[in-house]
């Protein structure tokens, strides 16, 4: 699973963000595997860097499992690694419900 970081430019992302994002995204769906190719994460500040305010540090996340659309979601937080975090959390239900309902579908039968 490639993991990419893109930060706006008021939002510092040097290695120890990606290093974060890095283990966040590996801990909540290394278990899918093969499943997912990429997760992609943009983290913005929405306010810009001239004013501050709660939460708006926002974190999308996009991603893509194997031959299926990409699923997008989205938090916000007063800190870059809070609205990570809360991503996460909110793409480990949307991959969850998606691969579930997959799962239970009966297999193709060849005629």
């Amino acid at each position: 699973m490639q993991i990419l970081l893109n930060t706006d430019t008021h939002i510092d992302g040097r290695q120890a963000m990606s290093d974060h994002l890095e283990t966040v995204v590996k801990a909540a769906l290394g278990h899918y595997g093969e499943r997912i190719t990429r997760v992609e994460a943009h983290v913005t500040d929405v306010n810009s860097a001239n004013k501050a305010g709660p939460d708006d540090i926002q974190c999308t996340l996009e991603a893509r499992p194997n031959g299926r659309d990409p699923i997008v979601v989205k938090d916000r937080a007063g800190s870059a690694h809070q609205a990570i975090q809360g991503a996460v959390n909110k793409l480990v239900r949307a991959i969850g419900s998606t691969f579930e309902k997959l799962d239970q579908r009966p297999a193709a039968r060849p005629q």
